[in-house]
């Protein structure tokens, strides 16, 4: 029996019998279907997008766009609503139509069975068994889990029985239009190390690598997608004399996902957003020109960060150069000195690679790499080696095809090379080295004149004021922007001439006012003061920034008025103010229960994230706090004053500043201490955000009797003792409350704020988390934050990073 999916609404199956869990008959026109004692997966008729054709499948019933994962008959669609499927007493699963009168399709268990039913297990495998038998596989007479489509869901095979023979492989659909089997498959390939091809028909286009014991060697998804330690699934591997095969299983039982070969040929893994109600596409497979089978030739090297993207391997050349430098890579690379098979030969290492096709590769069993490159002298026909976890020693033979070479990660690959080639490459090195060294001693005393000359010049300014204009402003200027102008007689009469009844609080840079325009839409009015030196440079931040960004979660800027000195910004009022307003005050935050404070929370962290990832900027706020977010009539976060934010472009992941700028208690240590800053700093500034919003106390100010740390040490104090949920403000215990997301908020928070910024996660992966119900989250480390409280009023007024320190905490 066949098979395919499709991704349609539902048609008919309005009404599902839950009550039991399998039919002798099933007919379309009855509207029924089997449902699993879960409720997970339905089976049943049903039509696709667009189509009148009727097909037999297994789909998820919870899910409201209705999701195939597995069709009976593809190939075989039934025209209209007289067909039936019956189980035959024989074990046989028969699709008809027409009351029997014409067999469609028909399955051929392999063994027969006196008393069979058909049953829709739980995890969405159809089976036909005998009544009373164990539901263990080998006790199915017939499973539609040997038969996958182009969806693999968790509990399905990719792989061989090598005792029976059976391949466990999927297969895309034509196209949407059309059901039938498509061009691609994606099946394991077992000769040499088990590797997953992808075929267009008989050609190879997509290559994993090799299953090295822990991961695919070109996929970089060991044990499951990791995203800073949080991970998505479980990877299984079945590697013995009975069985190879690649499954996977959901890292949280709660979670809906699967793996999906479409018409393009492209291998993508979804997971179900229950919130949203939509597919989440977590990551794709050959997304990349290095993706490509055997893109840049025999014994060529794909890197994707590098253009041209295909290079030769030191020691070896182009086999056709005029090809080669026209960007035509087919014909590959060849040693640039041929071997000889001499004694004197040896290898050269290749680190951070995906290795080589092992279609055609030997395995030695050895104990350790010495051994193996011994073997491969032995063989004069071994041109590289590698050793992996799985197996001791793997050696080639002939050209070595689809190597990629990865920023990091990734394997070593052991060359082997001509004794003279060996030596070239050392002297290469030496002189590489004398060349850098030269280079640098040479710039190095450029810039000593530099400085010296400019010192000379400038010895009568401040030494902070010479500092400061060092660092580069590569922001674009303000006449660039297509922003609404405001003249000064509106803003006033909005204002009621600026009074001071209208005056709602006090910004880095000057007043902010409460107005109200002639259309009855109500402005916030920010005023940059006339003597505010570095104001300047905020309002330009401000405006740059904001009027390129649109977001829900990010406060919007209706125009601007600027005149000589005078600069004034013109945003939407936020009717309940600021964020700090309601979590520091124990009356005014009685009125934010814990749904409500969860919500401003994922409402930040999405703001946060569309700076970071999804807006045409890359944006660094490098000032979340509580005063920083504002809150609109039904209390959706905005986040605003971006006077301090930072613009990253292209592969940019980190920048210095000579001036360390921000609040005290939200700043992250590599920033407050090294002016070092990236998307992490703002990550660490979420964290101590999230656990004042749980807690309701302020970082900088949280005092505890019993120790002086502050609010994230009492945190990480509470959470080794396994009190955690002894942080949520009081006020709250007295309503229903999630005690699990609460307890997922402040892991959260501390994963967050840990010392150093490789440990903390992404804005993607604290989304992602905070979206699922009950996600496998990492143990936090000690977090990074400062306890001298003497220090707390200099560094109000002034702060410096030599003011700092770092003082390790241990859990009691």
């Amino acid at each position: 029996m066949s098979c395919h999916r499709v991704e349609a609404k539902p048609s008919i199956n309005k009404k599902l019998f839950q009550s039991c869990e399998y039919f002798p008959i099933l007919r379309d026109n009855s509207s029924e279907a089997l449902v699993s004692t879960n409720g997970t997966f339905a089976f049943g008729f049903f039509s696709p997008w667009n189509s009148t054709n009727r097909y037999l499948g297994i789909w998820f019933n919870n899910v409201p766009d209705q999701t195939v994962v597995w069709v009976a008959n593809r190939d075989s669609p039934l025209t209209d609503l007289s067909g039936a499927v019956t189980l035959v007493a024989n074990g046989s699963i028969v699709i008809s139509q027409n009351s029997m009168k014409n067999i469609v399709l028909s399955s051929n268990p392999s063994t027969t069975s006196n008393n069979p039913i058909l049953q829709l297990l739980s995890t969405g495998n159809l089976v036909v068994k005998d009544i009373g038998r164990d539901d263990i596989s080998n006790n199915y007479i017939w499973q539609s889990f040997d038969y996958p489509c182009d969806t693999l869901i968790p509990g399905m095979k990719l792989g061989w029985d090598l005792t029976t023979g059976q391949n466990w492989f999927l297969t895309s659909w034509k196209s949407l239009q059309d059901q039938s089997a498509g061009l691609y498959t994606y099946k394991l390939d077992i000769k040499g190390l088990p590797q997953v091809h992808l075929r267009r028909g008989s050609d190879i286009v997509y290559r994993s690598g090799p299953w090295d014991g822990v991961m695919w060697d070109g996929l970089r998804l060991g044990g499951g997608l990791q995203m800073k330690g949080f991970q998505i699934f479980k990877s299984i591997f079945i590697y013995n004399s009975n069985y190879i095969y690649f499954s996977f299983d959901n890292s949280d039982n709660n979670m809906i996902s699967r793996f999906l070969v479409d018409s393009s040929g492209v291998l993508n893994y979804f997971t179900w957003n229950q919130k949203s109600n939509e597919w989440f596409l977590m990551f794709s497979l050959q997304k990349d020109l290095c993706d490509a089978y055997s893109r840049c030739g025999p014994n060529g090297i794909c890197n994707e960060n590098q253009v041209p993207i295909c290079h030769c391997p030191t020691g070896f050349v182009p086999k056709v150069t005029e090809e080669w430098y026209s960007m035509d890579w087919s014909s590959g690379c060849v040693p640039r000195k041929p071997l000889n098979c001499s004694t004197n030969e040896g290898f050269m290492r290749f680190p951070n690679l995906k290795l080589p096709d092992n279609s055609y590769a030997m395995q030695s069993i050895t104990t350790n790499q010495e051994n193996c490159a011994d073997a491969c002298l032995r063989n004069c026909s071994c041109v590289a080696y590698a050793t992996t976890e799985l197996i001791d020693c793997v050696m080639w033979f002939g050209d070595l095809l689809d190597v990629r070479e990865f920023n990091d990660g990734g394997d070593e690959l052991y060359v082997r090379m001509a004794a003279s080639e060996l030596e070239s490459s050392a002297m290469d090195k030496v002189t590489l080295i004398i060349f850098w060294a030269s280079t640098i001693l040479a710039v190095l005393l450029l810039v000593l004149v530099a400085l010296y000359v400019l010192w000379k010049r400038k010895s009568g300014r401040k030494i902070d004021q010479s500092v400061e204009e060092a660092c580069h402003d590569d922001k674009p200027g303000l006449e660039d922007l297509e922003l609404p102008l405001f003249d000064r007689s509106t803003i006033a009469a909005a204002t009621n001439d600026f009074a001071f009844a209208n005056k709602v609080g006090e910004g880095g840079f000057g007043p902010v006012y409460k107005g109200k325009l002639s259309t009855g839409q109500e402005i916030a009015v920010k005023v940059l003061s006339k003597d505010s030196g570095q104001g300047l440079k905020e309002f330009k931040n401000e405006v740059i920034f904001i009027a390129k960004l649109q977001h829900r979660n990010l406060v919007r800027l209706l125009g601007c008025y600027i005149h000589a000195e005078e600069q004034m910004l013109v945003y939407e009022y936020m009717s309940k103010r600021s964020l700090d307003l309601y979590i520091f005050d124990s009356q005014e935050g009685a009125s934010l229960d814990w749904q409500k404070r969860f919500n401003i929370v994922v409402g930040i962290a999405r703001g946060l994230l569309y700076l970071h990832r999804d807006s045409r900027l890359r944006i660094i706020h490098r000032d979340l706090k509580a005063s920083n977010i504002l809150l609109d009539s039904d209390l959706n976060p905005k986040i605003s004053d971006f006077g301090l934010a930072r613009m990253f472009g292209g592969d940019q992941t980190e920048a210095k500043t000579c001036r360390v700028m921000g609040t005290y208690g939200y700043m992250s240590p590599e920033y407050a201490i090294d002016g070092q800053f990236s998307v992490k700093s703002d990550v660490f500034s979420f964290g101590v955000l999230l656990l004042e919003i749980v807690s309701g106390n302020r970082n900088r100010e949280f005092y505890h009797p019993d120790h002086d740390f502050n609010l994230l040490g009492h945190a990480w104090i509470l959470w080794n003792d396994e009190r955690a949920i002894e942080l949520l403000m009081d006020p709250f215990m007295a309503n229903p409350i999630n005690t699990s997301e609460v307890l997922k908020c402040i892991q959260v928070g501390l994963l967050c704020v840990q010392q150093c910024p490789e440990d903390r996660p992404t804005m993607s992966s604290v989304v992602l988390m905070l979206d699922c119900e009950n996600p496998l989250l990492p143990q936090p480390r000690k977090p990074g934050y400062y306890t001298d409280r003497c220090l707390l009023s200099k560094m109000e007024s002034y702060f410096s990073g030599n003011d700092l320190s770092i003082t390790t905490l241990m859990g009691r």
